[in-house]
């Protein structure tokens, strides 16, 4: 007996690999999409084997990956800059990260990304985290130190850049705050790093 192995997200089968490939299609596009948390889940699971046929970097895996990507802009920047980009990684091309609801039926929602990218969430989070203690004169968290670590590992030049973005982030920490510190961690962002605001 067969069984499903993924979520049908309320849909035939036929729109449930339409609204997928959309998803995918945006997040290869925008490198960060926000949607409910099953769909983010199961859109991850397309982008992962797609970056893995990336790797691949043969015809049938460019043919393959056709199926999902319909425009060639799209597919160069799957075979180029993407596939590049993971060149030394094997896997864990995505993440999901949970925030908070963002339509009225409270729906669980999270943003689906690619790491290492210049919209790489948890890379800036943590960036404002070590501006923040550098801010207040304070230690790093030891689990801090552990983000910096994931999210410097397989990035190109990843310490310089996260070391731009923490100085980034404190002079924005200086314009706001002047010489008092304050408790409020809330400030502007770099451009092009997305947010969790809803």
């Amino acid at each position: 007996m067969s069984h499903i192995h993924h979520r049908m997200l309320g849909r035939k089968s036929s729109h449930r690999v339409a609204m997928l490939r959309n998803l995918v299609q945006s997040l290869i596009e925008h490198e960060s999409i926000r949607t409910t948390y099953p769909r983010a889940k199961e859109a991850q699971k397309v982008a992962e084997n797609l970056i893995t046929l990336a790797r691949k970097n043969t015809e049938a895996s460019k043919n393959e990956a056709k199926k999902y990507l319909y425009t060639h802009e799209l597919n160069d920047k799957l075979f180029g800059q993407i596939r590049e980009r993971y060149a030394n990684r094997d896997g864990g091309y995505t993440r999901v990260l949970h925030i908070e609801p963002y339509n009225g039926d409270a729906a669980p929602s999270a943003i689906l990304e690619l790491v290492d990218g210049p919209k790489d969430m948890r890379f800036a989070m943590t960036a404002k985290a070590v501006a923040r203690n550098t801010y207040e004169g304070t230690p790093v968290h030891p689990i801090t130190k552990k983000n910096i670590e994931k999210v410097t590992r397989f990035r190109t030049n990843g310490k310089e850049e996260f070391q731009q973005t923490v100085k980034y982030f404190v002079a924005g920490f200086e314009k706001k705050y002047g010489g008092v510190e304050s408790s409020d961690s809330s400030t502007d962002v770099k451009p092009g790093i997305a947010t969790s605001a809803t």
